[in-house]
């Protein structure tokens, strides 16, 4: 009997990569391997990919930079998607950017600044993929991806489509995607403006998280959404959290909404203090965390 993980690597001309580790493709460093690793060579054979693990009922999974994820120990069953930095025709047209999602999110930015458009302050140091910033609506205090978005180009088994951002549904960090969809490029419209006055933000915008967060140190970034007219690294300090460890995962003692990897930590180490996070939290102040963090494969259940 064929095994599904050669009849996929026949379909696709991109790069299968079978049992590769997920650790060092994440920022937080934690996790096990995926079945499959698939990097696709472009739009057209990512749809193709879609279309293969649809017929053979294989499970589906997408990294992108790995920032704001979690890999079970016992890594990922089935594919998982990475694109590559330069995935798809990327192109500009007056003020507005198509941009692949494969990118990092400095793209943005840098592309619009070399134009002389500014309006993705707010994209100063958030890690990953513009992909997946446009998946969970990345953001800050300065802004989000909704704001700038105006239409996604989406991969499935039928092949390739634009879709306006409205169809999204946009809204604090959240995005939803049609099943079984995956964002392969992202068109965005900026503004001409005082691009010197923009790089200068950014640049403020990174020496303050630099001074503030544990940016030495793999961590997801933020591991919980601000409630609303709350701060989720207060509320976590608040209930004597900040500092505290468990195996080799930490709250940072620099920002308290920070999970830190110490060197040794298991994907089992950092959910329990998700889970220690959530119980305090709610039973002080009735406010249940809610995490940014996207979990791939089956994570261990863990009591606290």
């Amino acid at each position: 009997m064929t095994d599904w993980r050669d009849e996929i690597a026949r379909r696709v001309r991109g790069e299968c990569r079978r049992d590769e580790p997920l650790a060092p493709r994440t920022s937080i460093r934690v996790g096990g391997p995926a079945d499959l690793l698939v990097r696709p060579a472009d739009p057209a054979d990512l749809a193709a990919l879609l279309g293969a693990v649809r017929e053979l009922q294989v499970p589906l999974s997408v990294l992108g930079g790995g920032a704001n994820t979690l890999v079970a120990d016992a890594g990922v069953r089935g594919v998982v998607i990475r694109l590559p930095n330069d995935f798809g025709e990327e192109r500009a047209d007056g003020e507005t950017l198509l941009l692949s999602a494969g990118a990092p999110i400095g793209r943005l930015a840098a592309r619009g600044h070399a134009l002389g458009l500014v309006g993705a302050e707010f994209s100063a140091g958030i890690p990953g993929t513009l992909g997946g910033a446009t998946a969970m609506n990345a953001g800050t205090r300065r802004g989000e991806m909704k704001q700038l978005l105006t239409r996604v180009e989406l991969a499935s088994a039928e092949g390739l489509a634009f879709v306006p951002a409205e169809a999204l549904r946009l809204a604090y960090r959240r995005c939803e995607l049609p099943a079984g969809s995956v964002v392969t490029r992202v068109e965005l419209r900026l503004r001409p403006g005082d691009v010197a006055a923009s790089r200068a933000a950014m640049e403020a915008d990174v020496a303050h998280r630099r001074r503030t967060q544990p940016l030495h140190q793999p961590s997801f970034g933020s591991t919980f959404w601000n409630p609303p007219g709350r701060f989720a690294g207060q509320l976590i300090e608040a209930v004597g959290l900040k500092g505290h460890r468990v195996g080799g995962a930490m709250f940072s003692d620099l920002h308290a909404n920070f999970i830190v990897n110490l060197g040794t930590a298991s994907a089992r180490d950092v959910l329990g203090l998700v889970r220690l996070a959530q119980a305090r939290v709610e039973e002080r102040f009735g406010v249940r965390l809610q995490t940014e963090v996207k979990l791939l494969g089956q994570l261990d259940p863990v009591e606290v």
